[in-house]
């Protein structure tokens, strides 16, 4: 911990955010890896549409319709995710990592290895 003007400020030590660091970076990675499969996924989804046989059968497509769906909100969801991590890595930089934004004490290691994009402590959470 580091005091400033008499005020305790709680932040992790850079050793520890270098470890978060490349935790991150592998689930960056990883996240970035899964993104770029459902969007080839789609694409060739998409690229399927152009050769439309309209001798299938309407139960067919509304499967095909709903696992599209489905593939969409996942890519959504994972776009999301990489875009958490990549603040959460900002906030590395910024040697502010770690530290919930409602309570400002530090988030326990554990929930940041589980959960490494949060901002929230399990206690800023139950609150909520």
């Amino acid at each position: 911990m580091e005091v400033m003007n008499e005020t305790i400020v709680a932040r992790y030590s850079d050793q520890d955010l270098r470890e978060f660091e490349i935790l991150i970076s592998d689930k960056l990675k990883e996240a970035k890896q899964e993104f770029d499969y459902m969007k080839g996924r789609l694409s060739r989804r998409n690229d399927g549409d152009l050769d439309y046989n309209s001798g299938s059968k309407p139960m067919e497509d509304g499967a095909e319709t709903a696992e599209k769906e489905n593939l969409n909100q996942l890519a959504a969801r994972q776009q999301k995710f990489i875009h958490q991590l990549e603040l959460a890595m900002v906030r590395i930089k910024n040697k502010t990592y770690g530290v919930c934004i409602d309570t400002g004490k530090l988030i326990p290691v554990q929930r940041l290895k589980f959960v490494p994009h949060t901002q929230h402590s399990i206690e800023a959470k139950v609150k909520r």
